[in-house]
């Protein structure tokens, strides 16, 4: 099969509503698949976007090099969405905490996926009152990250909270 095909046969098939208002068979695809897709497009109008990429994908390589390149990002990202120095410190030592935590989880035994995820959701419902799930619904999130929309005192009590669970585990 040629190179140019490979990404159609990847493709999904996913049911949509068409013009005529019925629900047609319409192919799909994930980000990485409309990514392999533009690679593949040999108009020069495709030529940003697969600059584009190879810049974030160099970028990415210097950063397994250099791994603190990737916190220098994170911050400036941080920054550009209008985040305070002080919120972004906090959510720095979040990070180290939860990264703590889940290490501790695994010298336990216990599994990335349901069984973390039962355990954030304990966390969770001891200082919020809700489920991690509750929670990004009262917040209106979808597919962010639930901690990028904390405040202050929000990183501050899920930090504060496993260390309670910790000891008493």
């Amino acid at each position: 099969m040629a190179e140019g095909n490979q990404t159609v046969t990847n493709c999904n098939g996913l049911k949509m509503p068409a013009a005529d208002g019925k629900m047609r068979m319409t192919d799909v695809a994930d980000t990485e698949q409309l990514f392999r897709l533009i690679q593949s497009i040999p108009s020069p109008k495709a030529e940003p976007f697969k600059l584009w990429l190879a810049q974030i994908a160099s970028e990415r390589l210097d950063e397994m090099q250099d791994p603190e390149l990737t916190i220098d990002r994170a911050l400036q990202e941080y920054l550009e969405l209008g985040y305070s120095e002080n919120w972004i410190n906090q959510r720095l030592k979040s990070i180290e905490i939860r990264k703590e935590l889940t290490d501790e989880w695994k010298k336990r035994g216990l599994k990335e996926g349901v069984q973390f995820a039962t355990l954030t959701n304990i966390i969770t419902k001891a200082w919020a009152d809700k489920t991690t799930k509750e929670y990004k619904i009262l917040k209106g999130l979808k597919k962010e990250n639930l901690r990028d929309n904390m405040t202050n005192t929000e990183l501050i009590l899920n930090m504060l909270t496993p260390f309670d669970i910790k000891l008493v585990a």
